[in-house]
């Protein structure tokens, strides 16, 4: 793999990365660098079995225990939804899973009934989704309910995708999921963000959010899955506590 960094759009001075990502660290700070791939290179990451296997046993074991710590939470949600405007307790969309497959990722209702046909129907506000890194600041987006931005100031919005974890299409870390065109965004990093399941947190969530765009996002999770341990893990579930609680890159 190569990286390149440059002051204009297109790279013009390249210098060869050995088998530790080091380099790439500095992408975190300066989003002039480009990131590709050496000709006839193929970016292959995956997990050894056993250690995939052991992420998979405390996904399994945590999440259970999350869920049943979780249910009067949720139960309360749901209910302050229904109070709160007319449509589903909970919003399903695709995203994009290990492997490239794709799965329904479970999220509280936070905007009104029909927001997604909205903005289909909606070039300015499309636009501003795609420009903003597909998300939409809330004090923009006039489709987010009262109750929703509460939830997604404090991450409760994201407590049904525990589900997803038991399902086995999520893990309690990993790169966060993204919608199927947001993909492309990763240019020659997708292997990486395919290699593991997305997570409910993971690096680029405790250390900003939304406030992190890409490239940048694509790197700091090509870096977790180089560099994955249990360690590691624990430590970004250590730090999703202030994170979620300081809301830094929350809407």
């Amino acid at each position: 793999m190569r990286a390149t960094r440059t002051r204009e759009p297109i790279a013009t001075e390249a210098e060869r990365l050995d088998d530790s990502p080091a380099a790439l660290f500095d992408l975190l700070h300066d989003e002039a660098y480009v990131v590709e791939l050496a000709p006839g290179f193929e970016l292959m990451l995956a997990l050894p079995r056993f250690r995939s296997k052991v992420k998979r046993a405390i996904d399994l074991v945590l999440g259970s225990v999350a869920v049943v710590f979780a249910a009067p939470i949720v139960a309360l949600v749901a209910l302050a939804i229904k109070l709160d405007s007319p449509g589903p307790v909970f919003f399903r969309q695709d995203r994009v899973g290990r492997g490239g497959r794709h799965f329904k990722v479970f999220k509280f209702r936070t905007m009104e009934a029909g927001a997604s046909e909205r903005l289909a129907a909606d070039p300015t506000l499309a636009k501003i989704y795609e420009h903003n890194h597909f998300k939409i600041p809330a004090h923009v987006d006039k489709r987010v309910t009262r109750l929703g931005r509460f939830l997604r100031r404090t991450s409760l919005d994201e407590l049904p995708q525990l589900f997803n974890v038991l399902r086995g299409e999520m893990s309690l870390v990993g790169p966060r999921p993204v919608v199927p065109d947001e993909v492309l965004k990763y240019g020659p990093l997708q292997p990486a963000y395919m290699a593991v399941r997305p997570g409910i947190t993971g690096e680029w969530q405790v250390r900003g959010r939304s406030e992190i765009g890409y490239p940048t996002r694509a790197v700091i999770d090509f870096i977790y899955v180089h560099r994955w341990g249990l360690i590691h893990d624990f430590l970004i579930l250590v730090r999703t506590v202030p994170a979620v609680l300081t809301r830094r890159g929350a809407y």
